[in-house]
């Protein structure tokens, strides 16, 4: 299906079935979440024969043909269970702890060279479709790189990272991952030409200068201390404590030199428990308190799991799971973060174990528009870091579900965790994660028409936002403050906080892609609302592209919404096809009142 569709017997081709439509409707059924009625597929596909469930059938049968005269596609809905010995290349990327080596193979879109200009819902669907399945290979083309660097074969891991900057060559942190990795190989020169054309195609592509993660790549491993060691077990114990303490009472490059030390001291005890804890906490903070050091964060995690799996050490394994599935998260890549966090939910025994897990498995639920999924896992959470005394991860879990609720437009309850967040939060002085919950606050207050209180709540994000030079936090403050400006007819002041919005969520490689998103939305909306349609269509465009890229149901709905106020006849039926598995009330009536504003 990647590539010109075809089907092989024993390695050669067989006749495929015949028509365009056999091929979209084989892709549709295999990549479909749940069995489709046969209503439904004769509307999306066969709208305009003389008899659609007739055409339907006959082309179910061709499948069955093509396939060997398999059982397949009975009933209604249609089963997509293709049987035994017919495998077929999407699926490949359905088994995250399969051998990699087959994605090495895999080449070209979904469906390459197929359309139906004809069926304009298919259209849309099959464009989210092939960013999706596009983004799911870059995501396992990078897990391999990243567990091949941890290993120690840093050789076989370049040919990952190369496909990934191959599949992506967009994404600064592909780039980042194949300096690595040529770095670590032993081809200093190799890597440095990679950074010049990671470089040059970041310039001249996307109009902004990589960030100093891309150099840096080709000369900092994660066991590079930054002074000499000191010597023995208690050497390195010593320092991962006083690492731990530093990083938490904010003093980052203090706290990675001493886990840094940490690790390479271990190494030379030859203690390989403390070292997977060194690891561990070296590549969380690289994860969460270093901005763009994702790519290097995964690359420590995923060796402080070999190292901790040796040791018997189950604690530190969960945690550097968990870690690797809120960087998978945070970065859109669906199905390898909740590959990570079920590893880690398996695994898990302590109720703050399992409070942090369904926190991020909450996010990532809500990020994919979720929600029935999102608030079982955020609620359970928030109960859970409650009972084990975690008031931060309490906070945390209720923002989240806070955000959960606003988005479906439940006001109150949305108002009420974003409370007890907010409490929590001040008892704690957590200072770091106050702009968060307070930018949600705001989007309270200007839904209710209070702009007074949004104002107030908002200047206040934005100022410690800065002051924690925290990308994201300030993306979402500058979102709110444009939608406030927006609010009391500033036409001007809400485009220049939108922009300062984009500008600053997107500043760095390793960003939250659904902040991103959240935003290009904001001023997608504020654009058509000023009736500014060029600026309109390439904000709907680059939301389009992100959203299907990353797995975000609602924002790709919202995308197409966007295109039929902009006047596209079939965007309305086609956000009513991907909204069909959402259960969000707020999204529904938007689109129920949408044709009356066409």
């Amino acid at each position: 299906m990647l590539g010109p569709p075809a089907i092989e017997l024993d390695g050669q081709p067989v006749r495929s079935p015949r028509g365009r439509k056999a091929w979209a409707l084989l892709s549709y059924l295999l990549l479909a979440e749940r069995p489709p009625s046969r209503r439904h597929l004769a509307e999306l596909l066969f709208s305009d024969a003389d008899d659609p469930l007739g055409a339907l059938r006959w082309t179910l049968a061709e499948l069955r043909r093509a396939l060997g005269g398999t059982g397949a596609f009975a009933g209604d809905p249609v089963s997509n269970a293709l049987g035994d010995g017919v495998a077929v290349d999407v699926h490949l990327l359905d088994d995250p702890d399969g051998d990699p080596s087959p994605l090495l193979a895999l080449g070209g879109d979904l469906l390459e060279g197929v359309s139906l200009p004809a069926c304009l819902e298919f259209e849309s669907w099959l464009l989210v479709a092939r960013h999706r399945v596009s983004a799911a290979i870059e995501a396992r083309l990078r897990q391999a790189a990243v567990a091949l660097l941890a290993s120690g074969a840093a050789g076989e891991a370049v040919g990952y990272a190369a496909r990934a900057v191959a599949r992506n060559p967009l994404e600064e942190g592909n780039h980042e991952l194949l300096v690595r990795s040529l770095a670590v190989a032993g081809d200093r020169a190799a890597a440095l030409r990679q950074i010049a054309v990671g470089e040059d195609l970041l310039r001249r592509e996307l109009g902004h200068e990589a960030s100093a993660a891309l150099r840096e790549a080709a000369d900092v491993g994660p066991g590079s201390a930054m002074v000499s060691p000191l010597r023995g077990r208690s050497a390195a114990l010593s320092q991962l404590e006083a690492g731990r303490a530093a990083i938490a009472a904010g003093a980052v490059d203090a706290g990675l030199q001493c886990l840094r030390r940490a690790v390479t001291e271990a190494a030379r005890a030859g203690d390989g428990a403390v070292q997977a804890q060194a690891l561990c906490a070296l590549g969380g903070a690289l994860v969460h308190s270093v901005r763009g050091r994702d790519n290097e964060g995964a690359v420590v995690l995923e060796e402080a799991i070999q190292l901790a799996g040796r040791a018997g050490d189950r604690a530190t394994a969960v945690t550097a799971h968990r870690q690797l599935g809120f960087v998978e998260v945070q970065a859109g890549r669906r199905g390898t973060g909740e590959a990570w966090l079920a590893k880690a939910t398996a695994m898990a025994e302590t109720g703050a174990e399992l409070a942090a897990i369904l926190g991020v498995r909450g996010m990532n639920a809500s990020d994919r528009g979720d929600y029935p999924t999102a608030l079982a896992h955020l609620a359970e959470s928030a109960e859970r870091a409650a009972g084990a005394g975690d008031p931060r991860q309490q906070a945390w879990s209720l923002s989240i579900l806070a955000r959960a609720h606003l988005l479906r437009g439940e006001r109150s309850q949305a108002g009420m965790a974003l409370d007890q967040s907010l409490e929590l939060i001040h008892e704690q002085r957590w200072m770091a994660f106050l702009p968060w919950p307070q930018a949600l606050r705001a989007e309270l207050s200007l839904t209710a028409g209070d702009t007074g209180t949004a104002a107030d709540t908002l200047e206040r994000a934005w100022t410690l936002a800065i002051q924690l030079d925290d990308p994201c936090w300030e993306g979402m403050a500058a979102r709110g403050l444009g939608r406030l400006h927006a609010a009391r007819g500033d036409r001007t002041g809400a485009d220049r906080w939108l922009g300062e919005a984009r500008r600053r969520c997107s500043a760095l490689p390793d960003r939250y892609q659904w902040v991103h998103g959240y935003v290009l939305d904001a001023a997608a909306t504020t654009a058509i609302e000023h009736g500014d349609r060029e600026r309109a269509e390439a904000l709907v465009g680059s939301l389009s592209s992100l959203a299907a890229r990353c797995d975000m149901g609602e924002l790709v709905v919202r995308a197409h919404l966007h295109r039929h106020h902009l006047g596209d006849p079939a965007a309305l039926r086609s956000a009513r096809l991907l909204a069909a598995g959402i259960d969000n009330p707020a999204l529904a009536a938007l689109l129920h009142k949408a044709p009356g504003r066409a």
